[in-house]
C-alpha cells in the first residue's frame, strides 16, 4: 500500500514532492548574483544521488534549467553554468560577470553529484581575522558565495556571546562580573576557545543585541539553501568569579602562554559541567534553532592536565553528555588542530581514548591542516570516526601569495579513494583568514562536485580565461609560473612575509615574520613581466587588476629583504653614505608599496577601521572597536605582546602609517649612533618603539581613508618601470 502511494505521488507530482527547493528563494538568489537575468532561468527539483547532493543543467524554451536536490545544489548549478558556458567568475577579489545578451544553450543535459556528504567551511579564527566587522550585506554575499561553491556545513558562531550572557546571568552573575569576562569583538575566537578573557573589552550590550539579530539572519539564509550550520557548545570556560560564586566547583587555572592572564576552566568531572552545557544548548536552540551539529574543542592549544587514558575517556564522555542531555541527536564536530599543534602530547593512546568514548555516528573530526600536515594518515583515519579533509592555508590573515595548488588539486580525491582513509565524509576550507589568494580557494572548491584529481596546469588556464574575460597567452604564461613558484608552497605555516612588517631589525627574519622563500623570486619577476605586458588588453577585468597589484606587491615585498640587508651591512661596516642610501631606498619602497595598494579596496587599512567603527552607536563604542581593529593586526595584545605581528597585513595605510614610522625611528637612532661613534642602544630603542606602537594602537584620528586612490594598472606599470631592472640584479 505504501509503495503504491509513493508511485502515485511521484507520477502525479514528480520528484519535486521530495526535494527541498524554495522557488522564490532560488530566483531571489539568481537575481542577487546576476541582476536582471533571473527570468532567463527555470528552477526545478531533483532527488539526491544515493543520499548525496546533485544538480543538473538543461535548456528548455529558450531558458536555462537549473535543477537541484536543494537550494544549494541549484546555486551550484548556476555557478557551473556561469563558469563553463559563459566563462564568468565570482570571487572575493574581483568578479567577471559579463554575460552575453543571449545566454548560451545547454545542448545536452549535464548531471553532477558530489561524493561528499559534508562540505565544511570556516575556522574560529576566520570570524575575527576577516569577518569581525561584517554587516548583513557582506554576510549575504558570503552565504551566496558558499552556495555557489557547494558548501553545506558552515561554522556559525556569530552572536554566541549573547547566549552566554543570558546563561551566566541566569546563574546569578552580575553585569560587572561578566564585563570582566567577555573580550572585545576582535578577540572572540580566542575567548570562545577558552584562551583569553576580557582583552579588548568591556563588550557593549548593543553589540550583543545587534549580533544576536545578525546571527538569526545568517542562519535563516544558510538553512534556506539546505545548509546545516555548526553551532557552538560548552567547553568549560567560565568567568574569573566562578570560583568565588561556586567555591566547591572543580575549577582549574590554565594559560595560553601568549602573555595573557590565566583563564578558568570548569573540570568536566564537576557535576556543574553538564548543567551549564545543557543550559547553553537549550538557550542557544531557543534563539537560533539547531541542526544538531556542535563545535567543541576542549583543549584548543592547551594541554590536558594528564595523559591518562581513563581521564581522557571520561572527560570526552562528559563533554558529549553535556550536549546530548539537551539534544539527544547532537553530533560533536571537533577540530583536529590540537593533534597537530600539540602532537607530542597527543599520541595514539591519548587520541584513541578521547575519540573512542563517543559513538561513531555522533562525532565528526575536522582534519584541519590536510593540505600540509594531515593527521588522518597517522591515526588510522581517526580510528573509524567520520572525518573531513580540510585546506587551512592562511594564518592570521597575512597578505602573501602562497598555497599548495597541486596538492589541493589532487590530494582530496586521492584520499577519498585510499582504503586507509576509511570514513572520510567530506572536504572543507578552514582558513584563519580569507579574501586573499582567490585562485587557491576556487581550485579547492572544484573538488566538491568531482571524485578525481584536477589537472592544475589546465585549471589555471581556464581560471585565467574566466577571471579576465578572455584568453591571453601572456596571462597563461604568468599563471604557469605562479603555479610553480608561489603556489608550490612548502610546509611552512602560511606564506612568507616581508621584512617591512617586522619590528625594525638587522636580521633578515624574526619571530612571527618569516621571510624565507620556497621559490626563486626571479621566476616570480617573470610572471610580473607577463602580466605587465598583458595589462593593456586585460585592464578592464577587475580580477586582473587585483592580480596585477598583488603580484607587484609580492615582488616588491620580496625585494625588501636584500635592500634591508644592504642597509644592515653598510651600518655594520661604518659606511655612512651606504647606510643613508639604503635606508632611504627602503623608506621609499614602503611608500611605493603603500601607493600601489591604495588603488584597491582589498588592501585598505581605512576600510578595516571604518567597518569596525560602523558597529558602534556611541563615540565610546566606535573608539573601542577601532582599538580592537588596530590592535589585532599589529600588537595582538599590549605593548609587551608575544603575538606581535602574528596578524600582520600588507595594507595601504598600515605600511605608510605604522610600519614606515617604526623603521624611520630605527634609522634615526642608528644614524645618531653612527654620527657619535657610539653603540646602538637596543634597550632604549625597544622602549621607544613599544611606546610609539601603543600610542598608535590607541589613536582615533581618522587618518586612513576607505576609498581607493590612483589607478591600479598605471601604478603597477610605474613600479615595473622603476624596479624591474634593479630587482633583477639582486642576490636573494
Amino acid at each position: 500500500m505504501r509503495n503504491c502511494l509513493l508511485i502515485f505521488i511521484i507520477s502525479v507530482f514528480g520528484l519535486n514532492a521530495y526535494a527541498q527547493v524554495d522557488q522564490k528563494g532560488s530566483h531571489d538568489f539568481i537575481e542577487r548574483v546576476i541582476p536582471g537575468r533571473s527570468a532567463s532561468f527555470i528552477v526545478e527539483a531533483i532527488s539526491q544521488d544515493n543520499g548525496k547532493d546533485a544538480f543538473e543543467l538543461d535548456s528548455r524554451d529558450g531558458k536555462i534549467v537549473l535543477r537541484g536536490s536543494n537550494g544549494l545544489s541549484v546555486a551550484a548549478a548556476l555557478n557551473y553554468y556561469l563558469k563553463n558556458y559563459c566563462f564568468c567568475d565570482i570571487g572575493w577579489n574581483g568578479t567577471n560577470l559579463k554575460l552575453p545578451a543571449s545566454l548560451p544553450v545547454v545542448l545536452s543535459k549535464v548531471h553532477k553529484s558530489t561524493p561528499y556528504q559534508y562540505r565544511y567551511y570556516l575556522n574560529y579564527c576566520t570570524f575575527n581575522y576577516s569577518m569581525a566587522w561584517w554587516n548583513w550585506e557582506r554576510w549575504q554575499k558570503e552565504i551566496d558565495w558558499m552556495a555557489l561553491n557547494g558548501i553545506n556545513t558552515p561554522l556559525a558562531i556569530t552572536g554566541e556571546e549573547a547566549v552566554w550572557q543570558d546563561v551566566y546571568k541566569s546563574m546569578g552573575f552580575t553585569d560587572k562580573e561578566l564585563a570582566a569576562f567577555f573580550s572585545g569583538p576582535a578577540y572572540f575566537s580566542w575567548f570562545w576557545m577558552g584562551n583569553i578573557d576580557a582583552w579588548g573589552g568591556p563588550l557593549p550590550l548593543h553589540w550583543m543585541d545587534s549580533h544576536k539579530a545578525l546571527q538569526k539572519k545568517i542562519l535563516e539564509r544558510e538553512r534556506s539553501f539546505g545548509m546545516k550550520p555548526v553551532l557552538s557548545s560548552f567547553t568549560g570556560h567560565v568567568p574569573l568569579s566562578f570560583k568565588d560564586r561556586f567555591p566547591k566547583a572543580k575549577v582549574k587555572k590554565t594559560n595560553w602562554d601568549a602573555g595573557f592572564p590565566d583563564v578558568y576552566i570548569l573540570d568536566p568531572d564537576d557535576e556543574m559541567f553538564e548543567t551549564i552545557g545543557k543550559k547553553y544548548i537549550e538557550a542557544q536552540t531557543k534563539e537560533f534553532g539547531s541542526d544538531h551539529l556542535y563545535s567543541a574543542d576542549t583543549f584548543n592549544e592547551n594541554v590536558p592536565p594528564t595523559n591518562d587514558s581513563t581521564y581522557l575517556d571520561g572527560m570526552s564522555k562528559k563533554v558529549f553528555r553535556s550536549m546530548t542531555v539537551a539534544d539527544p541527536k547532537a553530533v560533536w564536530v571537533m577540530q583536529g588542530w590540537m593533534f597537530h599543534y600539540n602532537n607530542k602530547f597527543w599520541q595514539p593512546q591519548q587520541i584513541k581514548a578521547l575519540l573512542n568514548a563517543i559513538p561513531n555516528d555522533q562525532m565528526i573530526i575536522l582534519d584541519l591542516y590536510s593540505d600540509a600536515h594531515p593527521v588522518w594518515n597517522r591515526t588510522d583515519a581517526y580510528y573509524g570516526k567520520p572525518w573531513i579533509w580540510n585546506m587551512l592555508q592562511n594564518f592570521g590573515g597575512n597578505i602573501s601569495l602562497f598555497g599548495r595548488m597541486r596538492h589541493v588539486a589532487a590530494d582530496p580525491a586521492i584520499a577519498l579513494h585510499d582504503p586507509e582513509s576509511k570514513n572520510m565524509m567530506g572536504i572543507g576550507l578552514a582558513p584563519e583568514g580569507i579574501e586573499q589568494n582567490p585562485a587557491l580557494f576556487e581550485l579547492m572548491l572544484e573538488n566538491v562536485w568531482r571524485n578525481t584529481p584536477i589537472d592544475a596546469d589546465e585549471w589555471v588556464k581556464d581560471y585565467a580565461r574566466r577571471r579576465y574575460g578572455q584568453k591571453d597567452s601572456r596571462a597563461n604564461e604568468a599563471w604557469h609560473i605562479l603555479l610553480n613558484t608561489v603556489y608550490s608552497g612548502g610546509l611552512t605555516e602560511g606564506g612568507p612575509e616581508s621584512i617591512i612588517v617586522a619590528r625594525p631589525t638587522m636580521l633578515p627574519t624574526i619571530d612571527r615574520v618569516l621571510t624565507k622563500l620556497n621559490y626563486d623570486p626571479k621566476e616570480l619577476i617573470k610572471a610580473w613581466g607577463f602580466l605587465i605586458t598583458a595589462a593593456d588588453s586585460l585592464k578592464q577585468s577587475d580580477g586582473f587588476q587585483y592580480d596585477l597589484v598583488d603580484v607587484t606587491r609580492q615582488v616588491l615585498a620580496n625585494y625588501a629583504t636584500p635592500l634591508q640587508q644592504k642597509m644592515a651591512a653598510a651600518y655594520k661596516s661604518g659606511d655612512k653614505e651606504g647606510f643613508k642610501k639604503y635606508s632611504a631606498a627602503f623608506s621609499q619602497l614602503m611608500d611605493d608599496i603603500d601607493d600601489l595598494l591604495s588603488t584597491r579596496k582589498d588592501f585598505l587599512l581605512g576600510k578595516w577601521i571604518n567597518e569596525a567603527r560602523a558597529n558602534g552607536i556611541t563615540d565610546a563604542e566606535k573608539n573601542l572597536y577601532e582599538f580592537n581593529a588596530r590592535d589585532l593586526v599589529t600588537l595582538w595584545g599590549d605593548k609587551e605582546s608575544g603575538l606581535r605581528e602574528y596578524s600582520n597585513r600588507q595594507w595601504a595605510g598600515l605600511i605608510k602609517g605604522y610600519y614606515k614610522p617604526r623603521w624611520e625611528l630605527y634609522f634615526s637612532q642608528l644614524d645618531k649612533a653612527m654620527a657619535s661613534n657610539t653603540p646602538f642602544d637596543d634597550k632604549v630603542f625597544d622602549k621607544q618603539v613599544k611606546d610609539w606602537e601603543w600610542q598608535w594602537v590607541n589613536k582615533h584620528d581618522n587618518a586612513y581613508p576607505d576609498v581607493i586612490r590612483g589607478n591600479a594598472i598605471e601604478q603597477a606599470k610605474l613600479m615595473f618601470a622603476k624596479y624591474n631592472t634593479v630587482i633583477q640584479q639582486q642576490s636573494y
